[in-house]
C-alpha cells in the first residue's frame, strides 16, 4: 500500500492571514510556508561557509522555519524534510552499532581502512571504505564484500576471503581473517528501526524542489515508512549504503541513500 501514482502538481493561493493559517493541516502549513517563504527562490548562501556541503540545506531550514539540530525526530510538524540533490537522497547516516573497527574492536580503524578499503590516488592514497569497495545487497563486490539480511532483520556487511578478487589479498588480510562469511559491521533491527520510524513514520516526509535554473519551485510529499519497508527497500536496493568513511576524518560517513529516480515512484502529492 505505499506504492501510489505520482499526484498532479496542485496549485492554491499563497496563504497570508494568520487565522487562516491556524485552520490548517500540518501538511497545508508546510505547504503554505514552502510557498511564502521558499517558492520562486534562490538558496542564499554567501554568508556561509564556502566548504560546508550541507550550506544550502541550512539555508532552506532557516526559511523553513526549521533550527539546526541533530535530533533523530521529523524536522517540522511531523514531518522529515528533504532538500533537493543531484542524484541521491540520504534517510540518515547511521553507523552499525557493531563493527571490527568498533565494538568488539578487532582492529582499528586505520587498520579497517587498509585491510577493507582502498586507495585513492587523487587524495595521495588516502585510504577509504568508499566507492568500489562498499558491500552491496546479495552480490559480492570484488572486495569480496556483501550486505545481507538476515531473519531477525538485521543488516550485516560480511567478508568472504573466497570472493575477494584482490591479488594481494593473502598479505592483506590476518589470517585468521580469511575465511568466508565473516561479519564486518552489523545495523542489529531494534537500533535501527528507531532510527527510521523516529524520522520517517510520523505524519510522513517531503522535498523541496528546484527548477533547471536553480530556483525553488514545487514541494513534493511522501508517506510514512516503517522499518519493514525500509529493509524490504534495502533488499530490493533502492535504498543502499553509501559509506564515505576515510582517512584522516573521525567522522563515520555511513550514509543509507537512494537514488532520486527510484523515489519519484513513491511521490503521493505535488504542490507547485
Amino acid at each position: 500500500g505505499k506504492l501510489k501514482l505520482r499526484g498532479v502538481c496542485a496549485t492554491k493561493p499563497v496563504i497570508g492571514l494568520r487565522k487562516e493559517f491556524v485552520m490548517l493541516s500540518p501538511k497545508e502549513k508546510i505547504i503554505a510556508v514552502f510557498r511564502n517563504n521558499v517558492q520562486g527562490k534562490k538558496e542564499e548562501t554567501d554568508a556561509e561557509n564556502p566548504c560546508h556541503d550541507g550550506r544550502g540545506g541550512h539555508w532552506l531550514e532557516r526559511q523553513m522555519g526549521i533550527a539546526a539540530n541533530n535530533h533523530n525526530a521529523p524536522d517540522i510538524l511531523g514531518y522529515e524534510m528533504k532538500n533537493d540533490t543531484t542524484s541521491k537522497t540520504s534517510f540518515g547516516d547511521w553507523s552499525p552499532d557493531i563493527a571490527v573497527f568498533k565494538k568488539p574492536k578487532l582492529m582499528t580503524r586505520e587498520e579497517f581502512l587498509f585491510v577493507f578499503g582502498k586507495p585513492n590516488p587523487e587524495k595521495d592514497n588516502r585510504y577509504s571504505w568508499s566507492g568500489e569497495p562498499v558491500p552491496k545487497i546479495n552480490q559480492f563486490n570484488r572486495f569480496g564484500q556483501m550486505l545481507v539480511i538476515d531473519e531477525l532483520l538485521n543488516i550485516h556487511a560480511i567478508y568472504s576471503h573466497s570472493y575477494d578478487l584482490r591479488p594481494d589479498k593473502s598479505t592483506r588480510i590476518p589470517t585468521e581473517l580469511q575465511v568466508d562469511d565473516f561479519v564486518l559491521a552489523t545495523w542489529s533491527n531494534f537500533k535501527l528501526k528507531k532510527k527510521v520510524e523516529d524520522k520517517f513514520n510520523q505524519k510522513g516526509w517531503f522535498k523541496c524542489l528546484k527548477d533547471k535554473n536553480g530556483f525553488y519551485h514545487e514541494i513534493v510529499f511522501y508517506d510514512p515508512f516503517d522499518y519493514l519497508f525500509f529493509v524490504d527497500l534495502v533488499r530490493r536496493g533502492v535504498v543502499f549504503f553509501d559509506s564515505g568513511m576515510h582517512q584522516g576524518n573521525a567522522r563515520p560517513y555511513a550514509n543509507w541513500r537512494a537514488n532520486n529516480a527510484e523515489l519519484e515512484k513513491y511521490v503521493t502529492t505535488r504542490h507547485c
